[in-house]
């Protein structure tokens, strides 16, 4: 998307970093929460305001899985000549396994902008729609992920073969809590000006019956002076941040 930004709840994101592990059952699961402001790999997604978000998910118990993720956004909107793309819906498929001690994760991952029309976007743009590959490792308490795009990023043209590279550990506290450092790098093809790092530390709760509360704080070094980090007023999308979410999984 032109404001980088994106499947996750905080509180998802430190699921997907879980030492990955096959099923021993299929299994079919829901989750709906939300968050005080969505942010995709730092950056705002949601006008720096809370977000809705929900999902679902199956799992082969073989190590195949699809599902499905949405959540409400602002960015598209924001922009100037865009009229449509207020929900985002991410559809995704992949396999994990195992060799020895190392787990692994390999996938397919569509980011929907339902209807939008940032092909609109005063000064140039094409549609937001973004697909992906992706493949993560696990070793112990680390994770390493690499996203690769195989089409234009979030609207911003020419930015097909972009990528996003994605370094974190997680770690059990006891009575329920754990915690996540993470550092990430999100390349442009052909717009360096906007590519950027960014990092988060998120402190996870299992509240139990389903639910999970997450805390992070969240920051990037993208350019503020980039009109796709800024909203209608101005304000820099990746700046350090409290973010707080609340999820329920069933």
């Amino acid at each position: 998307m032109k404001k980088i930004l994106v499947p996750t709840l905080i509180a998802s994101a430190i699921a997907a970093l879980a030492p990955v592990v096959q099923a021993q059952e299929s299994t079919l699961s829901y989750n709906v929460g939300v968050v005080s402001d969505y942010r995709y790999r730092g950056i705002s997604q949601s006008r720096l305001e809370p977000a809705l978000q929900g999902g679902i998910d199956y799992a082969d118990k073989s190590g195949f899985y699809v599902g499905a993720w949405g959540s409400t956004i602002k960015w598209i909107k924001d922009t100037t000549g865009v009229t449509k793309g207020s929900v985002e819906l991410d559809l995704y498929g992949g396999y994990k396994g195992t060799v020895g001690d190392v787990a692994y994760d390999v996938g397919l991952l569509r980011y929907e902008y339902v209807n939008n029309n940032y092909q609109n976007a005063t000064g140039g743009g094409v549609n937001a729609n973004t697909n992906e590959v992706y493949g993560a490792v696990t070793y112990g308490l680390f994770t390493a992920k690499y996203s690769h795009s195989l089409s234009d990023v979030f609207g911003n043209a020419n930015t097909k073969n972009s990528y996003y590279l994605d370094l974190s550990a997680t770690f059990d506290l006891g009575d329920g809590y754990s915690l996540v450092p993470h550092v990430g790098r999100q390349s442009f093809k052909n717009n360096g000006q906007i590519s950027y790092n960014d990092y988060s530390l998120t402190l996870a709760k299992d509240l139990g019956k389903g639910l999970s509360l997450t805390g992070a704080l969240v920051g990037t070094n993208a350019d503020k002076t980039q009109s796709v980090y800024q909203t209608p007023a101005g304000k820099f999308t990746g700046k350090s941040a409290a973010v707080v979410g609340l999820k329920y999984s069933f």
